[in-house]
């Protein structure tokens, strides 16, 4: 029998750099009055949201891209021709084929990378890391870029009460690559697809006709307490796996940066997990709604460009959302 050769990669991998980018117009909650039955005060009061960043027909999944890979490769220090490898996770590009990776390996110079598309939903961020580390410590790359962009102003029912206020548009870029240390901890990822109806997108695109008396325009829904609940007992419960996975407690923890779906949500895992005072939780939700795919980056982003977190800090990721699919893990900040 023929012997193939093994790999050699790197033995471990890390997150070298991250860069983020989100649309120059900020829409206050009052912009998302002028078409629901609400108030500041409630929208504030259940998800913790003031503002949001909404996307120009300039600012495209492509342009967001390129311009948070741009920072993220300028922070790693690495070329884009050194790149081997673009996974991009989005749910808000319309085109079935071909994969905004490609555009996007192209527009930023990175020669002839592997290019593709995953669909995660909230927790594609996370799925597009963990086969990021694989690449490289399979071989296969020696510097991937990992993008989570969204424009979910486009999937967004401006009537419908229940989520009119809560999504965002943006980008946020990693470069992951060698590691002589552990950098990137075992991922706990998983789905729960029973539960794929409580986000979703209305209807199909199949289903979709643009005339007088055709559909609405697709967009997401969700039913918010059956998520709520979900999210805050069974994430913190795969949040926990993953520390555990990765060999250390809550009390070795610097930063906590979950999916930005919403602060109540935020605070009620930080309370489950008993996360202690010196933990720094991101909260970015506030000022730029939930991004989806892009949320965690961006945070991550946001905390280090801050000074709230700083490089070599231990962190714990976790995205959970549509599908229901999740994946935590604990990284090293770039």
């Amino acid at each position: 029998m023929t012997k193939i050769k093994p790999a050699k990669g790197s033995p471990y991998a890390r997150i070298l750099g991250v860069g983020g980018y989100r649309p120059s117009r900020v829409v206050p909650n009052e912009v998302i009055l002028e078409t629901i039955d609400s108030s500041d005060e409630w929208i504030r009061s259940r998800s913790g949201i003031a503002t949001r960043h909404w996307a120009s027909p300039q600012e495209t999944v492509a342009a967001m891209s390129v311009e948070a890979s741009g920072k993220a490769l300028a922070d790693a220090g690495v070329a884009p021709e050194q790149i081997g490898a673009v996974i991009v996770s989005t749910v808000s590009h319309f085109k079935q084929t071909p994969a905004v990776a490609t555009e996007i390996a192209h527009r930023i110079g990175a020669g002839k990378p592997a290019a593709f598309d995953i669909s995660a939903g909230c927790a594609g961020f996370g799925y597009g890391l963990t086969l990021a580390k694989g690449l490289v410590v399979e071989g296969s790359a020696e510097y991937v870029l990992v993008i989570g962009v969204e424009r979910l102003s486009d999937l967004t029912d401006l009537e419908d009460r229940a989520t009119a206020f809560l999504f965002g548009d943006g980008a946020g870029a990693v470069v992951v690559g060698p590691s002589d240390e552990p950098a990137i901890g075992p991922t706990v990822w998983g789905s729960e697809g029973d539960k794929s109806e409580t986000i979703k997108q209305t209807v199909p695109w199949d289903e979709y006709r643009q005339s007088d008396g055709g559909e609405k325009f697709p967009a997401i829904t969700q039913e918010g307490q059956a998520v709520f609940r979900w999210a805050v007992f069974e994430m913190a419960k795969v949040a926990q796996q993953a520390l555990d996975a990765a060999g250390i407690t809550a009390d070795d923890l610097d930063v906590f940066i979950p999916h930005q779906a919403n602060m109540r949500i935020i605070d009620s895992m930080v309370k489950t997990l008993k996360l202690p005072e010196h933990v720094t939780v991101a909260r970015d939700v506030e000022t730029t709604g939930n991004t989806s795919a892009a949320s965690i980056p961006l945070a991550m982003e946001r905390l280090l460009a801050t000074g709230a977190a700083k490089s070599g800090d231990t962190a714990l990721v976790i995205g959970f959302g549509a599908g229901l699919v999740y994946a935590a893990t604990v990284v090293t900040l770039p």
